[in-house]
């Protein structure tokens, strides 16, 4: 598994343990580009999470997804395995 996709898999089990709704959405050239990992409802708050490497970027189009969704009232956050902790804490913020 990449270091993305570990991340990704402890995002899931968070989600699925705090009974977050969300999901993965597949753009596969039928979406748009930049999607967030997940599109999640919690607490009828709508958050957007990406999840990267830890030396992984941003691409621009990612970048103008997370913030059209913040300025549409969203939530938006990046998570690494860094800032597991900190997602961890958000999410409780949440509730």
């Amino acid at each position: 598994m990449t270091p993305e996709g570990k991340v990704k898999a402890r995002v899931k089990k968070l989600l699925d343990s705090h009974k977050v709704y969300h999901f993965m959405p597949a753009t596969g050239g039928y979406g748009r580009s930049g999607i967030p990992d997940f599109i999640c409802c919690y607490n009828g708050r709508f958050l957007a999470i990406e999840c990267k490497a830890e030396k992984g970027n941003l691409t621009a189009l990612q970048t103008r997804e997370l913030t059209r969704i913040d300025a549409a009232g969203g939530d938006s956050v990046v998570v690494r395995e860094s800032s597991m902790d900190n997602f961890i804490k958000f999410l409780g913020n949440l509730k």
